[in-house]
């Protein structure tokens, strides 16, 4: 399953999961036709907050269709949600080991006003890309096909409510350390970020671990 090419939405700081496919996938197709579904990673993060797992989502603005292009999309900005997610993240992740090392790789998303979801999504993935050192082959979708041939596709598979989450033999999260565990032991498949301000240069590691059935 491996050796086939992957077909994903886009997501916002995406999960754990989500990453690990850019690893073990010869190709990793983003979709950027589809139409926008809410409720998912496409506009949302889940991270480690002081009392739990908390999700950040990135409003968007509607349009004259209810059916509206992923890749149209427009973010909104009528609240601040910029200055909040930032200090959820600087709340949550302060006191990591690698936060001062990588804060200033993921404040310039929290500054610079971004006019489309997709757009803001896909820097934000190569900046992750740049922080774990990696140069996977991404395509964008050309056109929407509702069942890809010889594509994985996991354009639903990879969702935030885990009573929607597909199975994925091909993802076992490792556990490691959290800045608070503590309180709530381990709480896997958060945003890639909770794995790179806790772990820093062991997460590419802890990421191919994480791919190993």
């Amino acid at each position: 399953m491996t050796n086939s090419p992957i077909l994903l939405s886009t997501a916002y700081l995406p999960p754990v999961q989500y990453i690990t496919k850019f690893l073990i996938h010869p190709e990793v197709w983003i979709e950027g036709q589809e139409h926008f579904i809410k409720q998912t990673y496409r506009n949302r993060a889940t991270i480690l907050a002081a009392n739990g797992p908390e999700s950040l989502i990135v409003p968007v603005e509607k349009g004259r269709s209810p059916k509206q292009n992923i890749s149209d999309l427009r973010i909104s900005y009528d609240t601040s949600w910029q200055h909040i997610h930032w200090q959820a993240i600087v709340s949550a992740y302060n006191s990591t080991p690698f936060f001062e090392i990588l804060e200033d790789d993921f404040r310039p998303f929290f500054e610079k006003k971004f006019d489309f979801l997709f757009d803001f999504n896909q820097q934000i993935l190569h900046t992750i890309f740049d922080i774990l050192e990696i140069t996977p082959n991404v395509q964008i979708t050309p056109d929407f096909e509702a069942v890809p041939s010889n594509f994985l596709n996991f354009r639903e598979a990879i969702h935030p409510k885990p009573q929607k989450a597909l199975e994925d033999p091909n993802f076992k999260p490792v556990v490691y350390t959290q800045v608070f565990d503590d309180k709530f032991g381990f709480t896997p498949n958060l945003s890639i970020i909770d794995l790179l301000f806790n772990c820093g240069s062991a997460s590419y590691e802890l990421l191919l671990k994480s791919t190993k059935e």
